[in-house]
């Protein structure tokens, strides 16, 4: 991976050097040799200044590959540039999945537009994606599948086969159906290639395979294929009837997705965030949790203000203040890291969450006498005061345990309110551990210092 971001950033390097030079007909021959998904990398690494120079200048018949290989905000960037023609154009031999999700990204006039230029067998496939949300199975599936019937011979099958002038990408199976276009099984290629020829698709095909709810949620579609190692899966309605197929190049994406989400969501971004992205278009999208991260501190401040006559006092706790609070707010970031990844995962469920709770606010104690003994010697012989040391051993302790038990119970709580725990947890919690962690050991100080 390290030597294909090299590489392609010594492209970009070379296509920048040629383009300040006005060479266009080397940009154009370094292009050419690209696939789209290394364009679409170009275009993603690429100042705003290159993108459309290097857009202007991708092959027509790539142009709708490279699109889908586009983050949400560029492919709406180039797609307001195109007329419903432009699109259509573009939209040929792309699966069913990655149409629908261009056409998701323009106004409902064009994209009524792009449907009525199509022929009514590709409209009504790509209207049946559509019909779904982005987010579980009928969202990702795309319609081109090859069925069979139970009752035909593996020698029928193959000259079927052969019919074809190619087979879709990612076929590791054939799906079997029957007279109601059900799916009762699959027949792997591994199988049909090797066995005997007068055997009946009945004898040779699997039946053990669930095929996948068209509601699945992606996040479930993507454990079940990580947990099976498929390459591709049926979809199916309510009714068991075959209505497409996911294959592994979709759930990677899903998985890429999930994973830029709960990162970028810590920091109260979108995961669709551009890196080069205009200052005018960024910095509205931070200003917004600039703010709510403003109003958590203000509470924090208000909880120090109650203590200003303490802290007058005894000068030593301001100083010693922000040790408190930050040894909670780390603790807590811990376990809620560790609860929202198990969330994710599918590995947490109410069987399990007393004990994952417990066993955080275990630790979180059993962290807090370690590390409050730490901090009360060297405290106590930095300002010669043992007292002093005493209060912000409790105070951590205190706080260190409030922030496993926030760190875990925050995170199941905001699921079951089915608000995303990555985007509101890490705001909540340390706002929590602030708050304790401050009344804990400017509240201790006041009792003994009053």
């Amino acid at each position: 991976m390290a030597q294909q971001n090299v590489a392609s950033q010594d492209t970009l390097d070379r296509l920048s050097v040629a383009f300040e030079s006005g060479t266009l007909a080397d940009v154009r021959r370094m292009l050419s040799g690209l696939s789209p998904a290394d364009v679409a990398h170009l275009l993603e690494s690429s100042p705003p200044k290159f993108r459309n120079f290097i857009w202007q200048l991708v092959e027509v018949d790539q142009e709708g590959e490279v699109l889908g290989e586009l983050s949400d905000d560029l492919q709406a960037h180039f797609l307001g540039r195109m007329d419903a023609a432009e699109v259509a154009a573009l939209t040929e031999g792309l699966e069913d999945d990655d149409v629908a999700d261009i056409l998701q990204q323009l106004p409902d006039r064009v994209t009524f537009e792009v449907l009525n230029s199509m022929d009514q067998q590709d409209r009504a496939r790509i209207e049946q994606v559509m019909f779904y949300p982005d987010d579980v199975a009928g969202g990702l599936m795309n319609t081109d599948t090859i069925t069979i019937r139970p009752r035909l011979s593996l020698d029928v099958v193959l000259r079927y086969l052969r019919r074809h002038d190619e087979i879709p990408a990612m076929t590791d199976h054939l799906i079997v159906v029957n007279s109601a276009d059900q799916c009762i099984g699959l027949l792997p290629l591994r199988k049909l290639l090797v066995s005997d020829p007068s055997a009946t698709v009945r004898e040779m095909m699997i039946t053990d395979v669930e095929p996948i709810p068209v509601e699945m949620p992606d996040t479930e579609v993507a454990r079940l294929f990580e947990r099976n190692d498929w390459v591709s899966a049926p979809v199916v309605d309510d009714h068991g009837k075959l209505l497409g197929r996911i294959t592994i190049d979709d759930v990677v994406d899903v998985i890429r997705e999930d994973a830029d989400h709960s990162f970028m969501s810590m920091a109260g971004l979108d995961e669709d965030e551009d890196t080069f992205a205009p200052v005018a278009k960024a910095a509205p999208r931070r200003a917004i949790w600039l703010g709510i991260n403003l109003v958590t501190a203000f509470i924090a401040a208000s909880v120090i203000n109650l203590f200003q006559d303490t802290i007058e006092k005894v000068v030593a706790l301001a100083v010693l203040m922000p040790i408190v609070a930050s040894m909670g707010g780390i603790a807590g970031t811990q376990t809620l890291t560790v609860l929202v990844r198990g969330i994710a995962m599918g590995q947490v469920g109410r069987n399990n969450q007393v004990w994952l709770i417990n066993r955080e606010v275990l630790i979180g104690l059993v962290n807090g006498l370690l590390w409050a003994a730490v901090v009360a010697i060297a405290a106590s012989l930095w300002f010669d005061d043992w007292t002093i040391g005493l209060i912000i051993a409790a105070a951590m302790v205190i706080n260190l345990i409030t922030a496993a038990l926030a760190g875990s119970v925050l995170p199941l709580t905001l699921t079951r309110l089915n608000i995303d725990p990555a985007l509101a947890g890490g705001v909540v919690l340390t706002t929590v551990t602030d708050v304790v962690g401050f009344v804990s050991f400017l509240g201790l100080a006041t009792l003994f210092y009053a």
